[in-house]
């Protein structure tokens, strides 16, 4: 593809937010983060601060940083790499909204039916 100053400069620009977004995602849920589905002690749903904009932040986030590193690199492996991430982690948050519906009920139920699970008013 092609690439030129503006078009890289916008890449990390983009990637560069995509990680901001990641990092307050997960300093927000603070002790309720794990790398597994778990559950904590006192686990509770959180729905405030990234969590009130999309359902899993941290995966927007990340998706963010690879579209903007794929066009700072204007590569087509990079369109494939965006393409196979969104995949690994739709198919991933599928399995924890299943977890966090057995967890919170109803509770959970309205917060996906008010807020979207990567992009926020879209998906």
């Amino acid at each position: 593809m092609p690439i030129d100053r503006w078009t890289f400069w916008g890449g990390a620009v983009l990637t560069l937010a995509g990680l901001l977004v990641t990092v307050w995602a997960r300093v927000h849920l603070g002790r309720n983060w794990s790398g597994t589905i778990t559950v904590k002690q006192d686990h509770e749903l959180i729905t405030s601060g990234p969590y009130r904009l999309v359902r899993h932040p941290i995966y927007s986030g990340l998706l963010l940083a690879f579209m903007g590193g794929a066009l700072a690199r204007g590569e087509w492996r990079g369109i494939v790499a965006v393409v196979l991430t969104f995949w690994a982690f739709w198919w991933k948050l599928r399995t924890e909204e299943q977890w966090m519906r057995e967890q919170f009920g109803l509770a959970y139920e309205e917060y996906a039916h008010r807020v979207a699970a990567l992009v926020p008013f879209v998906l």
